[in-house]
């Protein structure tokens, strides 16, 4: 605090040599020495309080101009300016501000109320002033404000996307790791699923002995156990809150899976259908234990009718029959399996059915899945914009998948930070062209109000030289300009006026923003009883008055 108190006296003493100063130079009227350093006292009280109270230090300057004839005056209209920018600088709220622009505006106008003046033209006086001379600085004080914030800002976010981005690298190499686990968990499990069916196949072998059934008997279990350790410990290293993160391609298509499946042991029939006009359908055979051969030569048949897709959505439908099969090896070992893929310009449909387990066949393993693979499958297929529905048909299960074409997918626009921020300049351009443009139109007619009143106050020299008191008041009216002044400088009279008597102001030229001769003319009961010469300000006070005294 200490620091700033030089400052705090460096702007005084700057807002104090206009107030001391102006009444020297004869820019306002003479003061009593009294009202110069009671102004210098509230200004040292405005620049000792405003970093606390910048409304109460603005409310000060402003209640000097108050007591001056107008509100701006070059006196104390550099400390409202100045205390008008430190408000909208320091000021933190803005209903403050509002309100001391609406207290000093109200004074104002009550202030008007009282005097004997114009109405019309000071109180645009007023509007106009409060408008340039404290709204605008307040307004550019907020601008000031608001650039050193956004700056501040600008550097806090620079040091947040520093950090951001070094998070974004860790959880590049978590995701990574989870991709692994995933491809891991996904290909080890279907191999040993698959491993599962052909011990399974053995186990039923009519031909083979006893102990070599309970061998693949055990083999099966312990195949179906390896497939339940590995899905808990690649849960382990999976991240439930990530996204699925993408699988590596698989290298092989659809029908190629199919056809690997069924040499395996598993009862696959693999059927392709293209509602498009440049491709082929083609129905595979259905194969079992003892008819491997059969079933990989009539999925190799038709492996020309590969599911056309993009890399990603391929990849997708690779992984749907993947972990269709998988489940039907699973849990109805024996069981015939159908996979279906139907290409439409929508989209692929792939349906995987598989009915119930033959009598007699292999169990499934004894305790039921976690359901996380069909639920991760789900998240995937809904993340590409497809639906996947899975549940029971008949004696059998079922799985649905709708995967789009490329390019159908619902696509949001980002937001654009350029747009918007040109679309805020553009609101506040508009803002102060708006306010701008009112206080031109008030300060205009303000000042055409002004010159039209001066100007049409004036009584030549010449003709008020000519007139005499007693002359009739018609007479004189003839020589009289069509108005009168409505602030006279009452306070350079070399008297009061007459008691009773109608007294009326005129100006001695029509210059404008300068200090000039007046002339009172006094009358009563129908005659002119007093002529005085009222000198213009730092003249001295001659007695230039004929009238009854």
């Amino acid at each position: 605090m200490k620091s700033r108190r030089p400052l705090d006296a460096a702007l005084w003493v700057a807002l104090a040599v206009p107030a001391a100063s102006a009444d020297a130079i004869g820019l306002n009227e003479p003061r009593p020495l009294r009202a110069q350093l009671a102004g210098l006292a509230v200004l040292a009280a405005a620049t000792a309080t405003w970093r606390a109270r910048p409304a109460t230090a603005f409310l000060l300057a402003a209640a000097l101009g108050l007591t001056a004839p107008a509100l701006f005056t070059a006196s104390y209209g550099p400390a409202l300016v100045v205390f008008g920018l430190l408000l909208g600088k320091h000021g933190p709220r803005t209903r403050p501000a509002l309100l001391a622009f609406a207290a000093v505006w109200a004074a104002g106008t009550v202030r008007i109320a009282v005097r004997d003046v114009d109405p019309v033209v000071e109180w645009l006086v007023l509007t106009g002033t409060l408008l340039f001379g404290a709204v605008f600085p307040w307004l550019a004080g907020r601008y000031w404000r608001q650039g050193r914030e956004l700056a501040a800002a600008g550097w806090a976010r620079a040091d947040q996307l520093e950090r951001e981005q070094r998070i974004v690298a860790d959880r590049a190499r978590l995701r990574e790791r989870a991709r692994i686990a995933q491809d891991m968990h996904d290909s080890l499990g279907h191999e040993l699923s698959l491993i599962a069916v052909r011990a399974g196949a053995l186990q039923v072998a009519p031909d083979l002995p006893d102990r070599h059934q309970a061998a693949a008997s055990d083999l099966r279990a312990a195949a179906a156990e390896a497939t339940d350790r590995l899905r808990a410990v690649i849960g382990v290293l999976r991240d439930e809150g990530d996204e699925t993160a993408p699988l590596a391609p698989p290298g092989e298509t659809v029908e190629q899976l199919v056809a690997r499946a069924a040499e395996s042991g598993l009862p696959v029939r693999y059927v392709y259908v293209s509602e498009g006009p440049e491709s082929e359908s083609g129905t595979g055979g259905t194969g079992g234990p003892h008819a491997t051969g059969a079933a990989n030569k009539a999925t190799t048949a038709t492996s020309a009718c590969s599911v056309p897709a993009p890399p990603d959505a391929a990849r997708l439908a690779h992984r749907v029959v993947q972990e269709a099969l998988t489940n039907a090896a699973k849990y109805a070992p024996g069981a015939p399996v159908t996979v279906a893929a139907t290409r439409t310009d929508a989209g692929t449909k792939i349906e995987v059915t598989n009915g119930p387990p033959p009598p007699g066949g292999s169990p499934g393993p004894a305790s039921p899945g976690t359901g996380s693979g069909l639920a991760d499958l789900r998240a995937r297929v809904t993340a590409h914009g497809g639906t996947l529905t899975t549940g029971p048909r008949g004696d059998g299960f079922h799985v649905t998948a709708n995967l789009p074409a490329p390019g159908t997918a619902p696509l949001v626009a980002p937001p654009l930070p350029g747009r918007t921020l040109a679309h805020a300049r553009r609101r506040t351009a508009l803002a102060f062209g708006a306010a701008i443009a009112t206080g031109s139109v008030l300060v205009t007619g303000a000042f055409g109000w002004y010159a039209y009143t001066k100007t049409h106050s004036v009584l030549n020299p010449a003709d008020y030289a000519a007139l005499h008191v007693g002359q009739p008041q018609s007479q004189v009216a003839a020589v009289l300009p069509d108005h009168s002044v409505t602030d006279p400088p009452t306070e350079r009279a070399p008297g009061p006026p007459p008691a009773g008597a109608d007294c009326r102001y005129y100006r001695s030229s029509g210059q404008l923003f300068t200090s000039l001769t007046h002339y009172r003319l006094c009358f009563d009961h129908g005659r002119l009883v007093e002529k005085t010469v009222i000198p213009k300000a730092g003249a001295a006070r001659d007695v230039n008055r004929v009238g009854p005294r």
